[in-house]
């Protein structure tokens, strides 16, 4: 199933009413507005929601693990990582990398729910077209827990815990449907179509589902450009009546594309806003948010500012968060026993080949000369409009044949790092790691630079430019004494095809070309921006 089609870009509002935008209750806070995009990270298919004075989102991760992250706010703006939704991609050995690869499957757009009988969150997603998980926490640090495995794959799904407690799912691709649950959330009672996405409009899916004001709304994205809303008042199972909500609307990000998709949320004080996504590869998509307004007939309205959606609004009246959120850059040590949040590997880990205490251990887990199927690659989000990261390297346990780095990871791929062969360490920079559109690897990377590697440790250092609108450059370099850093191979062309949805990542790796046995230990990571 076609999930996107090619990016459209954006110029400006194309039918649709919208009110003339108005200034609501001034912001509590002294800081008395925000700037789009609100995090500049690659978090897709957002579904947003509000327990008490907290805000949470869930986003994609296709074949990252651990999968599904909950974020974490206190004002709709500052965004920290508090977990996620789904621990180990048990859905089959392919999300092992073990005779099989799951790019561009596994966690697509899902949704995330609060049950208030219970004080339970509840993830929600099918996986592979092939059937529907439900995952269950009452924190969203974890730990989380299956639930069930329903045999009907809620596409696109959204998840709504009516006021009676009862569970709805709206979902589907052009057709939408309505499933009922189970009182426990087991099992499936009832599912119904209850809307066709007339041939005009095309393709809606990306459903999220609300009851407001005792009326059921099914939310709707138009890919990868619009956006529509579906109203019933005589119940969940309709009927419903359409309205557009956006089409090509310019969106806040110079080079990116149209806000759609993600959801709708109330603050304590009524107000309401939407959290949209924009494609803006090479980085990935990112969420942006507005305020919105309903008619007097309950229709939202997204406010515009200048016939766009804004780079500016006023911020949100909210209290004044209890604390901090955990910023989503800086300096890892890899202090504890466990990967913060801000971690995903690149498919499922093998946990006997890595561990953390004294900086980040990694064992050799796979014998390959394609970094495409090496297990144990360990990413991180590139933070954008530019920003670098910088690892310390000890690769004095590295074995011959080893290769151990920081790569710029993607459907086509570079890295800097050491290469160990006949007893001498050199360090390199790689270029060519490529796949085609099926994500099979069609070219597994050429040696364009190298140096004579110190003995010990070397810090590696990429920086990675993602501003939205064309290919983009990273940078690679290296230093002996993590202070004066010296360039190595020419710049890096970072695509921006939307096609593996997935924007670039920063990862590191240690794989090995002839034998296990060899290890790397990374004592020091660093994200930063300009």
């Amino acid at each position: 199933m076609d999930r996107r089609r090619a990016l459209t870009a954006a110029v400006g509002l194309a039918g649709g009413a919208f009110l003339t935008p108005t200034r609501g209750p001034a912001p509590a806070a002294a800081a008395a507005a925000y700037t789009n995009p609100v995090v500049w990270q690659d978090f897709a298919d957002i579904d947003v929601i509000r327990v008490g004075g907290t805000y949470y989102a869930s986003a994609s991760t296709m074949h990252y693990s651990p999968g599904a992250p909950v974020l974490r706010s206190y004002d709709l703006v500052n965004w920290e990582i508090a977990g996620h939704s789904v621990p180990v991609l048990d859905f089959g050995a392919k999300y092992d990398l073990n005779g099989a690869r799951g790019y561009v499957r596994g966690i697509w757009a899902s949704s995330l729910a609060y049950r208030p009988s219970n004080r339970t969150f509840y993830w929600l997603g099918q996986i592979d077209f092939a059937r529907t998980y439900v995952y269950t926490a009452t924190a969203v640090e974890g730990p989380w827990s299956r639930l069930t495995t329903i045999s009907t794959p809620y596409y696109d799904a959204g998840l709504l815990v009516d006021t009676d407690d009862t569970l709805y799912v709206a979902y589907g691709n052009t057709t939408i449907s309505v499933a009922q649950l189970s009182p426990d959330g087991r099992s499936q009672v009832r599912t119904q179509q209850v809307f066709t996405t007339p041939s005009s409009v095309g393709t809606l899916e990306g459903s999220r589902f609300y009851k407001i004001n005792g009326q059921y709304y099914i939310f709707l994205t138009r890919p990868a450009n619009g956006q529509y809303i579906l109203k019933s008042s005589g119940g969940p199972f309709g009927p419903y009546t359409m309205r557009q909500v956006l089409l090509d609307l310019r969106g806040p990000i110079s080079g990116g594309g149209v806000p759609h998709q993600g959801g709708l949320v109330q603050t304590q004080g009524g107000a309401w806003y939407y959290m949209a996504f924009v494609d803006a590869y090479p980085g990935g998509r990112v969420p942006v948010l507005a305020p919105v307004t309903w008619t007097s007939d309950g229709w939202p309205v997204v406010q515009l500012v200048n016939g766009a959606w804004g780079t500016s609004y006023p911020a949100p009246a909210v209290p004044a968060p209890p604390r901090q959120v955990t910023p989503m850059t800086g300096v890892d040590t890899f202090d504890g026993t466990a990967l913060k949040p801000r971690w995903e590997w690149n498919h499922n880990p093998d946990n006997t080949k890595w561990s953390t205490g004294n900086g980040l251990t990694l064992r050799t887990a796979t014998v390959t000369n394609d970094l495409y199927w090496a297990r144990n690659t360990l990413t991180h989000r590139i933070q954008g409009p530019t920003s670098t990261a910088t690892v310390q390297l000890d690769h004095s346990g590295m074995r011959d044949g080893d290769r151990a780095g920081l790569a710029l990871l993607r459907d086509s791929s570079a890295w800097i790092g050491v290469k160990r062969d006949g007893g001498t360490s050199r360090v390199v920079m790689v270029n060519g790691l490529t796949m085609d559109g099926s994500w099979n690897t069609t070219g597994t990377g050429t040696e364009v630079a190298s140096a004579a590697a110190p003995s010990g440790t070397v810090w590696l250092r990429a920086t990675a430019d993602i501003r939205p609108g064309s290919a983009r450059p990273g940078t690679f370099s290296y230093s002996t004494d993590g202070t004066r850093f010296t360039p190595l191979g020419p710049s890096f062309s970072m695509g921006n095809d939307w096609r593996f949805f997935m924007g670039y990542r920063f990862a590191l790796f240690n794989h090995a070309t002839q034998a296990l046995g060899g290890a790397v230990r990374v004592p020091r990571f660093e994200l930063s921006t300009p």
